[in-house]
Protein backbone atom coordinates (compact mmCIF):
# COMPACT_ATOMS: atom_id res chain seq x y z
CA UNK A 1 0.00 0.00 0.00
CA UNK A 2 1.84 3.35 -1.11
CA UNK A 3 1.31 6.93 0.23
CA UNK A 4 0.45 9.15 -3.03
CA UNK A 5 -0.73 12.81 -2.77
CA UNK A 6 -2.66 12.70 0.12
CA UNK A 7 -4.69 9.19 -0.63
CA UNK A 8 -3.89 5.68 -0.17
CA UNK A 9 -4.14 2.98 -3.12
CA UNK A 10 -3.43 -0.01 -3.58
CA UNK A 11 -0.68 -1.38 -5.90
CA UNK A 12 -1.86 -2.62 -8.92
CA UNK A 13 -5.44 -1.04 -8.88
CA UNK A 14 -7.37 -4.02 -7.63
CA UNK A 15 -8.83 -2.14 -4.84
CA UNK A 16 -8.34 1.59 -3.32
CA UNK A 17 -8.08 2.90 -0.16
CA UNK A 18 -8.56 7.14 -1.02
CA UNK A 19 -9.69 9.92 1.78
CA UNK A 20 -13.15 11.18 0.63
CA UNK A 21 -16.62 12.50 1.95
CA UNK A 22 -18.94 10.02 3.37
CA UNK A 23 -21.74 8.48 1.21
CA UNK A 24 -25.43 8.54 1.90
CA UNK A 25 -25.88 4.26 1.82
CA UNK A 26 -23.20 3.53 4.66
CA UNK A 27 -23.81 1.20 7.30
CA UNK A 28 -22.04 2.24 10.71
CA UNK A 29 -21.74 0.12 13.93
CA UNK A 30 -24.10 1.30 16.68
CA UNK A 31 -22.77 4.78 18.58
CA UNK A 32 -20.46 5.94 15.39
CA UNK A 33 -20.12 9.37 13.69
CA UNK A 34 -18.50 10.80 11.22
CA UNK A 35 -15.60 12.69 10.76
CA UNK A 36 -14.52 14.17 7.74
CA UNK A 37 -12.63 13.26 5.88
CA UNK A 38 -12.17 9.78 6.33
CA UNK A 39 -10.20 6.96 4.71
CA UNK A 40 -12.19 5.00 2.15
CA UNK A 41 -11.12 1.72 0.52
CA UNK A 42 -13.32 -0.08 -2.29
CA UNK A 43 -13.50 -4.42 -3.07
CA UNK A 44 -14.31 -5.19 -6.35
CA UNK A 45 -16.57 -8.19 -6.15
CA UNK A 46 -17.37 -10.40 -10.03
CA UNK A 47 -21.54 -10.43 -8.89
CA UNK A 48 -23.99 -10.16 -6.63
CA UNK A 49 -24.21 -13.58 -5.59
CA UNK A 50 -20.56 -13.68 -4.79
CA UNK A 51 -21.42 -10.87 -2.24
CA UNK A 52 -24.22 -12.53 -0.70
CA UNK A 53 -21.88 -15.13 -0.36
CA UNK A 54 -19.30 -12.68 1.15
CA UNK A 55 -21.46 -10.70 3.38
CA UNK A 56 -23.39 -14.46 4.77
CA UNK A 57 -26.75 -15.29 5.42
CA UNK A 58 -28.98 -12.40 6.73
CA UNK A 59 -25.81 -10.40 6.48
CA UNK A 60 -23.94 -12.21 10.01
CA UNK A 61 -20.56 -12.31 8.44
CA UNK A 62 -21.07 -8.19 7.46
CA UNK A 63 -22.39 -7.70 10.78
CA UNK A 64 -19.20 -9.45 13.11
CA UNK A 65 -17.04 -7.74 10.41
CA UNK A 66 -18.40 -4.42 11.35
CA UNK A 67 -18.58 -5.07 15.00
CA UNK A 68 -15.36 -6.54 15.15
CA UNK A 69 -13.19 -3.68 13.29
CA UNK A 70 -15.41 -0.70 13.77
CA UNK A 71 -16.31 0.45 10.06
CA UNK A 72 -18.91 1.34 7.97
CA UNK A 73 -19.65 -0.96 4.82
CA UNK A 74 -21.71 -0.23 1.82
CA UNK A 75 -22.09 -2.35 -1.34
CA UNK A 76 -22.83 -0.92 -5.25
CA UNK A 77 -22.36 -1.75 -8.52
CA UNK A 78 -20.75 -4.96 -7.27
CA UNK A 79 -18.01 -3.08 -5.38
CA UNK A 80 -17.83 -3.29 -1.53
CA UNK A 81 -17.19 0.20 -0.27
CA UNK A 82 -15.41 0.65 3.45
CA UNK A 83 -15.06 3.76 5.24
CA UNK A 84 -13.60 4.73 8.98
CA UNK A 85 -10.22 5.08 11.06
CA UNK A 86 -7.57 4.30 8.70
CA UNK A 87 -6.08 1.23 10.74
CA UNK A 88 -9.60 -0.03 10.94
CA UNK A 89 -10.25 0.64 6.77
CA UNK A 90 -6.50 -1.85 6.38
CA UNK A 91 -7.73 -4.21 8.21
CA UNK A 92 -11.28 -4.97 6.98
CA UNK A 93 -9.75 -4.35 3.44
CA UNK A 94 -7.64 -7.58 3.91
CA UNK A 95 -10.75 -9.29 4.99
CA UNK A 96 -13.10 -8.39 2.22
CA UNK A 97 -10.04 -9.62 -0.29
CA UNK A 98 -9.51 -12.49 1.59
CA UNK A 99 -13.57 -13.65 1.46
CA UNK A 100 -14.09 -12.82 -2.28
CA UNK A 101 -10.95 -14.95 -2.77
CA UNK A 102 -12.28 -17.79 -0.81
CA UNK A 103 -16.35 -17.28 -2.47
CA UNK A 104 -14.60 -17.62 -5.80
CA UNK A 105 -12.72 -20.51 -4.87
CA UNK A 106 -15.12 -22.50 -3.17
CA UNK A 107 -18.68 -20.77 -3.56
CA UNK A 108 -18.68 -20.69 -0.04
CA UNK A 109 -17.84 -18.99 2.81
CA UNK A 110 -18.17 -20.02 6.50
CA UNK A 111 -18.54 -18.14 9.78
CA UNK A 112 -14.99 -20.01 11.06
CA UNK A 113 -13.58 -18.33 7.93
CA UNK A 114 -14.80 -14.94 8.93
CA UNK A 115 -13.32 -15.70 12.78
CA UNK A 116 -9.88 -16.74 11.23
CA UNK A 117 -9.33 -13.62 8.94
CA UNK A 118 -10.77 -11.11 11.62
CA UNK A 119 -7.99 -12.92 14.27
CA UNK A 120 -5.14 -12.50 11.67
CA UNK A 121 -6.41 -9.17 10.63
CA UNK A 122 -6.26 -7.11 14.43
CA UNK A 123 -3.33 -8.90 15.62
CA UNK A 124 -5.03 -11.88 17.47
CA UNK A 125 -3.60 -14.71 15.85
CA UNK A 126 -1.36 -15.41 12.72
CA UNK A 127 -2.68 -16.34 9.80
CA UNK A 128 -1.95 -19.37 7.89
CA UNK A 129 -1.11 -19.58 4.57
CA UNK A 130 -4.12 -22.07 2.87
CA UNK A 131 -2.32 -23.60 -0.23
CA UNK A 132 -4.56 -25.52 -1.68
CA UNK A 133 -4.10 -29.38 -2.77
CA UNK A 134 -3.68 -30.03 -6.57
CA UNK A 135 -5.74 -33.30 -7.03
CA UNK A 136 -4.61 -33.11 -11.04
CA UNK A 137 -7.78 -33.71 -12.40
CA UNK A 138 -9.92 -30.25 -14.05
CA UNK A 139 -11.82 -28.05 -11.68
CA UNK A 140 -10.71 -30.51 -8.62
CA UNK A 141 -8.67 -28.89 -5.44
CA UNK A 142 -9.03 -28.74 -2.10
CA UNK A 143 -8.66 -25.92 0.15
CA UNK A 144 -8.13 -26.06 4.01
CA UNK A 145 -10.33 -23.86 5.61
CA UNK A 146 -9.02 -23.01 8.79
CA UNK A 147 -5.65 -22.14 10.48
CA UNK A 148 -5.76 -25.81 11.80
CA UNK A 149 -5.84 -27.77 8.59
CA UNK A 150 -3.36 -25.49 7.01
CA UNK A 151 -0.74 -26.40 9.72
CA UNK A 152 -1.85 -30.03 9.02
CA UNK A 153 -1.21 -29.99 5.15
CA UNK A 154 1.81 -28.06 5.71
CA UNK A 155 3.35 -30.62 8.19
CA UNK A 156 2.24 -33.50 5.40
CA UNK A 157 4.32 -31.37 2.97
CA UNK A 158 7.19 -30.87 5.59
CA UNK A 159 7.71 -34.49 7.14
CA UNK A 160 7.83 -37.97 6.96
CA UNK A 161 5.79 -39.09 9.70
CA UNK A 162 2.59 -36.70 10.97
CA UNK A 163 0.68 -37.25 13.55
CA UNK A 164 -2.26 -35.41 14.24
CA UNK A 165 -5.18 -35.49 16.86
CA UNK A 166 -8.53 -33.66 16.39
CA UNK A 167 -12.14 -34.18 16.88
CA UNK A 168 -14.95 -35.84 14.88
CA UNK A 169 -15.78 -33.66 11.50
CA UNK A 170 -12.37 -31.31 11.63
CA UNK A 171 -10.89 -32.85 8.50
CA UNK A 172 -8.30 -35.21 9.20
CA UNK A 173 -9.21 -38.31 7.46
CA UNK A 174 -9.97 -35.90 4.41
CA UNK A 175 -6.99 -33.69 3.77
CA UNK A 176 -4.87 -36.78 4.41
CA UNK A 177 -6.35 -38.72 1.61
CA UNK A 178 -6.39 -35.50 -0.74
CA UNK A 179 -2.82 -35.36 0.34
CA UNK A 180 -2.31 -38.95 -1.17
CA UNK A 181 -4.14 -38.33 -4.27
CA UNK A 182 -2.26 -35.61 -4.77
CA UNK A 183 1.39 -37.65 -4.27
CA UNK A 184 -0.19 -40.78 -6.35
CA UNK A 185 -1.26 -37.70 -9.12
CA UNK A 186 2.22 -36.10 -9.33
CA UNK A 187 3.98 -39.55 -9.22
CA UNK A 188 5.75 -38.67 -5.67
CA UNK A 189 4.61 -41.83 -4.58
CA UNK A 190 3.47 -45.28 -6.52
CA UNK A 191 1.35 -46.72 -4.13
CA UNK A 192 -1.40 -45.78 -1.23
CA UNK A 193 -2.28 -47.74 1.73
CA UNK A 194 -5.11 -46.86 4.09
CA UNK A 195 -5.25 -48.42 6.92
CA UNK A 196 -7.71 -48.73 9.98
CA UNK A 197 -7.63 -50.74 13.43
CA UNK A 198 -10.75 -53.10 12.91
CA UNK A 199 -11.18 -52.55 17.18
CA UNK A 200 -15.24 -53.12 17.36
CA UNK A 201 -14.04 -57.22 15.96
CA UNK A 202 -11.32 -56.95 18.23
CA UNK A 203 -9.12 -57.28 14.58
CA UNK A 204 -10.60 -61.10 14.44
CA UNK A 205 -11.78 -60.67 11.27
CA UNK A 206 -12.08 -64.21 10.27
CA UNK A 207 -15.40 -64.34 12.24
CA UNK A 208 -16.71 -62.12 9.83
CA UNK A 209 -18.25 -63.47 6.82
CA UNK A 210 -17.30 -62.81 3.45
CA UNK A 211 -14.02 -62.62 1.48
CA UNK A 212 -11.43 -59.83 2.77
CA UNK A 213 -12.99 -57.08 1.12
CA UNK A 214 -16.05 -57.81 2.48
CA UNK A 215 -15.01 -58.22 6.08
CA UNK A 216 -12.40 -54.79 6.06
CA UNK A 217 -15.20 -52.60 3.98
CA UNK A 218 -17.46 -51.21 6.89
CA UNK A 219 -14.05 -50.48 8.85
CA UNK A 220 -12.70 -48.18 5.76
CA UNK A 221 -15.85 -46.77 4.48
CA UNK A 222 -14.70 -43.26 5.83
CA UNK A 223 -11.35 -43.55 3.88
CA UNK A 224 -13.48 -44.91 1.21
CA UNK A 225 -16.19 -42.16 0.83
CA UNK A 226 -12.94 -39.74 0.79
CA UNK A 227 -11.48 -41.00 -1.78
CA UNK A 228 -14.71 -41.13 -3.80
CA UNK A 229 -15.10 -37.40 -4.09
CA UNK A 230 -11.68 -37.46 -5.22
CA UNK A 231 -11.66 -39.87 -7.96
CA UNK A 232 -13.75 -40.64 -10.79
CA UNK A 233 -15.54 -44.41 -10.14
CA UNK A 234 -13.72 -45.93 -12.82
CA UNK A 235 -10.15 -44.28 -11.89
CA UNK A 236 -10.86 -45.37 -8.28
CA UNK A 237 -11.96 -49.09 -9.36
CA UNK A 238 -9.00 -49.78 -11.31
CA UNK A 239 -6.70 -48.14 -9.26
CA UNK A 240 -7.76 -50.44 -6.27
CA UNK A 241 -8.40 -53.91 -8.51
CA UNK A 242 -4.45 -52.82 -9.78
CA UNK A 243 -3.44 -52.77 -6.10
CA UNK A 244 -2.11 -49.15 -6.63
CA UNK A 245 -4.66 -48.02 -3.72
CA UNK A 246 -4.91 -51.04 -0.76
CA UNK A 247 -7.63 -50.74 1.81
CA UNK A 248 -6.39 -53.08 4.63
CA UNK A 249 -6.96 -53.56 8.70
CA UNK A 250 -3.99 -52.79 10.86
CA UNK A 251 -3.28 -56.39 11.28
CA UNK A 252 -2.55 -57.31 8.05
CA UNK A 253 0.02 -54.74 8.48
CA UNK A 254 2.73 -56.88 10.46
CA UNK A 255 5.97 -57.83 8.32
CA UNK A 256 5.53 -55.57 5.55
CA UNK A 257 7.40 -52.88 4.35
CA UNK A 258 6.29 -50.16 2.44
CA UNK A 259 8.84 -48.40 -0.24
CA UNK A 260 7.36 -45.56 -2.41
CA UNK A 261 4.11 -45.32 -0.54
CA UNK A 262 2.14 -42.90 1.01
CA UNK A 263 0.21 -45.14 3.64
CA UNK A 264 -2.80 -43.27 6.37
CA UNK A 265 -3.85 -44.56 9.80
CA UNK A 266 -6.92 -43.64 10.61
CA UNK A 267 -8.58 -44.34 13.61
CA UNK A 268 -5.33 -44.15 15.27
CA UNK A 269 -6.63 -43.95 19.23
CA UNK A 270 -7.59 -47.65 19.29
CA UNK A 271 -4.32 -48.91 18.30
CA UNK A 272 -1.86 -50.66 21.04
CA UNK A 273 1.58 -48.94 21.89
CA UNK A 274 2.56 -51.94 20.35
CA UNK A 275 0.35 -52.12 17.49
CA UNK A 276 1.42 -48.23 16.43
CA UNK A 277 5.42 -49.16 16.96
CA UNK A 278 4.51 -52.20 14.68
CA UNK A 279 2.77 -49.34 12.06
CA UNK A 280 5.56 -47.04 12.09
CA UNK A 281 8.47 -49.70 11.50
CA UNK A 282 6.55 -50.05 8.08
CA UNK A 283 7.69 -47.12 6.76
CA UNK A 284 9.97 -47.37 3.91
CA UNK A 285 12.36 -45.54 1.62
CA UNK A 286 10.50 -42.85 -0.44
CA UNK A 287 7.85 -42.94 1.83
CA UNK A 288 5.40 -41.24 3.73
CA UNK A 289 3.36 -41.65 7.06
CA UNK A 290 0.02 -39.73 8.12
CA UNK A 291 -1.49 -40.94 11.84
CA UNK A 292 -4.37 -39.90 12.74
CA UNK A 293 -7.44 -39.99 15.44
CA UNK A 294 -9.83 -38.48 17.91
CA UNK A 295 -8.49 -39.47 21.51
CA UNK A 296 -11.87 -38.45 23.16
CA UNK A 297 -13.43 -41.55 21.28
CA UNK A 298 -10.90 -43.93 22.51
CA UNK A 299 -12.73 -47.83 22.27
CA UNK A 300 -9.71 -49.82 23.94
CA UNK A 301 -10.15 -51.63 27.12
CA UNK A 302 -9.92 -49.51 30.20
CA UNK A 303 -6.31 -51.08 30.92
CA UNK A 304 -4.51 -50.15 27.67
CA UNK A 305 -3.20 -47.38 26.80
CA UNK A 306 -3.79 -45.55 23.53
CA UNK A 307 -0.70 -45.93 20.62
CA UNK A 308 -1.56 -42.77 19.27
CA UNK A 309 -1.45 -40.69 22.43
CA UNK A 310 1.73 -42.21 22.87
CA UNK A 311 3.62 -41.79 19.74
CA UNK A 312 2.55 -38.05 20.28
CA UNK A 313 4.23 -37.64 23.75
CA UNK A 314 7.22 -39.87 22.00
CA UNK A 315 7.90 -39.24 18.74
CA UNK A 316 7.75 -35.44 18.25
CA UNK A 317 10.83 -34.37 18.90
CA UNK A 318 12.35 -36.77 16.54
CA UNK A 319 13.74 -35.96 13.55
CA UNK A 320 11.17 -36.10 10.73
CA UNK A 321 7.80 -36.44 12.59
CA UNK A 322 5.79 -33.99 13.89
CA UNK A 323 2.55 -33.74 15.54
CA UNK A 324 -0.66 -31.59 15.11
CA UNK A 325 -3.58 -31.00 17.20
CA UNK A 326 -6.92 -29.90 16.00
CA UNK A 327 -9.77 -28.37 17.57
CA UNK A 328 -13.67 -27.01 17.58
CA UNK A 329 -11.98 -24.05 15.38
CA UNK A 330 -11.19 -26.49 12.32
CA UNK A 331 -14.42 -28.69 12.53
CA UNK A 332 -16.09 -28.24 8.99
CA UNK A 333 -19.09 -29.68 9.53
CA UNK A 334 -22.59 -28.89 10.38
CA UNK A 335 -22.13 -26.03 12.51
CA UNK A 336 -24.03 -27.89 15.45
CA UNK A 337 -21.41 -30.74 15.22
CA UNK A 338 -18.79 -28.01 16.94
CA UNK A 339 -21.39 -27.24 19.66
CA UNK A 340 -22.31 -30.67 20.86
CA UNK A 341 -18.34 -31.46 20.56
CA UNK A 342 -17.53 -27.95 22.82
CA UNK A 343 -20.55 -29.09 25.15
CA UNK A 344 -18.86 -32.70 25.57
CA UNK A 345 -15.76 -30.97 26.37
CA UNK A 346 -17.14 -28.65 28.97
CA UNK A 347 -19.14 -31.57 30.67
CA UNK A 348 -17.86 -34.64 29.69
CA UNK A 349 -15.32 -37.22 31.29
CA UNK A 350 -11.19 -36.61 30.63
CA UNK A 351 -10.08 -38.46 27.90
CA UNK A 352 -8.70 -42.20 29.24
CA UNK A 353 -4.86 -41.93 29.49
CA UNK A 354 -4.51 -38.63 27.87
Amino acid sequence: MLWAGGCYTHAGGVSGLVRMAPSNHLFLPAGRRWRHPMPRSTVPVVDSKRLLTIFGPRDQHLRKIRAALGVGVSARDHTIHIEGDEPAVMQATEVFEQLARLAGERGAVESSDVADLLSAATGEGPAMPREPIELRNPGKQVVPRSDGQAAFVKAIREHDVVLCAGPAGCGKTFLAVAMAVSALRAEQVRKIVLVRPAVEAGENLGFLPGDLQAKINPYLRPLLDALREMLDYEVLKRLTEQDVIEMIPLAYMRGRTLNNAFIILDEAQNTTIAQMKMFLTRLGMGSKMVISGDTTQIDLPSNRQSGLLDAMNRLHNIRGCTRVRLGGKDIVRHPLVQRIVDAYDDTGPEPRHA
